[in-house]
């Protein structure tokens, strides 16, 4: 076997990912695992998501439907894989590698309004499935990748994915059975009464696969725990999959187990001879370590989550996936509490007291909104490690301007817009416009530390384009409308909130707009106008959220030891 330093470049090679019987089966995390085992290897990998919907992008979904947002560093609102390909990946993406049926034909009718098809009567096929696979080969050009993988959305028999898995079928032809290949992801359920794993199931849906033109090369078996070799030989006569080419993925205790749980049953080593690859010795050291921390930690912290979504936790994937990354850089385990907004805004705070950390994350909408307020003000009042993330960091200025800077019924104008003291203000960009999507402050943004500030310690080591001697910027993700209203921030400041980060020369804003907000003198309370969790990885978890767990750790051994 030869290292990972001698892979050979190859041409560009497709694995195309599908799923059947049932949505939601984890085809992002399998889509996921093979990006990761094949980086491993060393190989140059992007992956595009096909969403079926029609929706131009994920912008104006409601999370409680669909699960977060996932902006990336170029300001798209995408699906929320696109996010845990990043983490697994270790890549930043772009808008071109979330694919959606309202971008595709908002392009062919576009041109079809430009004369580019001239005469031509415009149709599913060619046109449609010619701008599929104009996005999906431009997504591997861009990233000059070795290996693409497209997860195609939805489970196989929609009406939706349809001319997308038309587009994937037109490209074995175009680039070849060396180049590509096609990885089906189905549900085995087991069924009690009669102690069975049921094929069936998969069966159907490889036959539907099959009536579309696509024969599957390989085939991943979703079930709560491994399956016999009987099953696997009666699904590959079933299914003309070859058994070796049938692979389980059985739930898990941990989502960064599943690499290497694919990897142990030779997926991996599968792909590298469907694709021609070379046999290469991965480096898993990463994930190995990371499933010790979680299944063996140092230490245990509980974090309270105050928010408005609290039923969907998926509204919040990468936050939760963020505090798991800087819990294992900590060596200890984070228990998430979901904590809704709206019990502690009817003035429940009993439940605060028994967290090691409180965390508020962003949002939109008044509903729960003092309940938010409240949960900063007693962070801040009791001592209790606090990260407040966009409008967590809002409401943690606005509860500092009523409480210690004296600006009695302080507010944004998002949620009382007549309040006599707006301190969150709606961005002056943002006055004249009408439309939903695609409209906030999206993407990466510089922000300018100040020397001596939490945050500049924070972020040191990770700081970008050094701004002068003691100074430096980094980039975070944003996705937002209103801001800490500059008319305010010298009240707030006299009256001892420290304003740590500043986006720099923000359209002639002079000292440009704030970033981060922390208070002096607390065991850790900081806000940041920015989503880091976006760009949080296992490999590189993000220091806000280090810093907050670290500090969450450090409350937790003194009250053991006080105890």
């Amino acid at each position: 076997m030869r290292s990972r330093e001698k892979v050979r470049r190859v041409d560009t090679k497709f694995v195309f990912v599908t799923g059947g019987v049932v949505s939601s089966l984890g085809k992002g995390i399998t889509t996921s695992s093979v990006g990761a085992l094949l980086r491993a290897r060393g190989y140059r990998v992007t992956a595009v998501k096909i969403d079926p919907y029609i929706n131009v992008d994920a912008g104006t979904m409601r999370p409680y439907e669909h699960g977060e947002v996932f902006v990336t560093h170029d300001g798209a609102e995408t699906d929320l894989d696109i996010g845990t390909y990043e983490r697994f990946l270790d890549v930043d993406l772009e808008r071109r590698n979330n694919v959606t049926t309202g971008q595709v034909y908002l392009t062919v009718i576009q041109q079809e309004r430009q004369g580019t098809y001239l005469s031509q009567t415009v149709q599913v096929i060619p046109h449609v499935t010619d701008e599929i696979k104009r996005r999906i080969y431009e997504a591997g050009e861009v990233a000059q990748a070795e290996i693409v993988l497209v997860e195609v959305g939805g489970t196989v028999g929609d009406i939706e994915s349809l001319p997308f898995l038309e587009a994937i079928r037109q490209m074995r032809f175009e680039v070849g059975r060396e180049r590509s290949m096609y990885l089906h992801v189905t549900l085995l359920p087991y069924l009690g009464t009669s102690e069975e794993f049921k094929t069936k199931p998969t069966q159907h849906s490889v036959a539907t696969l099959r009536g579309v033109g696509i024969q599957p090369d390989g085939l991943v078996l979703r079930s709560k725990s491994p399956f016999p070799d009987e099953a696997r030989r009666k699904i590959a006569l079933f299914t003309n999959v070859a058994p070796e080419a049938v692979f389980s993925a059985y739930d898990a205790d941990h989502v960064y187990a599943v690499p290497e749980m694919l990897e142990q049953q030779g997926l991996a080593r599968w792909i590298e001879r469907q694709l021609d690859l070379e046999r290469v010795t991965p480096e898993l050291r990463v994930w190995q370590d990371a499933v010790r921390v979680l299944r063996q930690p140092d230490a245990n912290v509980s974090i309270g989550v105050v928010g408005k979504y609290v039923a969907m936790p998926d509204a919040y994937l990468s936050l939760m996936e963020a505090l798991k990354h800087a819990g294992i850089a900590n060596h200890a385990r984070v228990d998430i509490d979901w904590v809704s907004a709206e019990g502690v805004a009817d003035g429940d705070e009993a439940d605060l007291h028994a967290f090691d950390g409180i965390l508020v994350p962003g949002g939109f909408g008044v509903r729960g909104i003092e309940g938010k307020v409240r949960a900063a003000r007693f962070a801040r009042e009791n001592g209790v490690p606090y990260l407040g993330i966009c409008l967590g960091m809002q409401v943690a200025v606005i509860d500092f301007a009523r409480s210690v800077a004296g600006l009695d019924a302080a507010n944004s104008t998002e949620f009382d817009p007549y309040t006599p003291h707006p301190v969150i203000d709606l961005m002056p960009e943002q006055l004249e416009v009408d439309g939903m999507g695609g409209t906030m402050r999206l993407g990466s943004w510089p922000m300018q530390v100040r020397p001596g500030t939490r945050i500049a310690a924070l972020y040191a080591g990770r700081l970008e384009a050094p701004g002068g001697e003691g100074t430096g910027v980094v980039l975070e993700r944003h996705r937002h409308r209103y801001e800490v209203n500059p008319a305010y921030v010298e009240r707030l400041t006299d009256a001892g909130l420290v304003v740590s980060g500043v986006t720099p020369g923000m359209a002639g804003r002079g000292a440009g707009l704030v970033e981060a907000v922390e208070v002096p003198d607390h065991p850790f309370f900081v806000g940041l106008q920015s989503h880091p969790e976006f760009t949080s990885r296992l490999m590189r978890p993000s220091p806000p959220f280090t810093g907050f767990i670290r500090a969450a750790v450090e409350r937790r051994r003194a009250a053991s030891a006080a105890g």
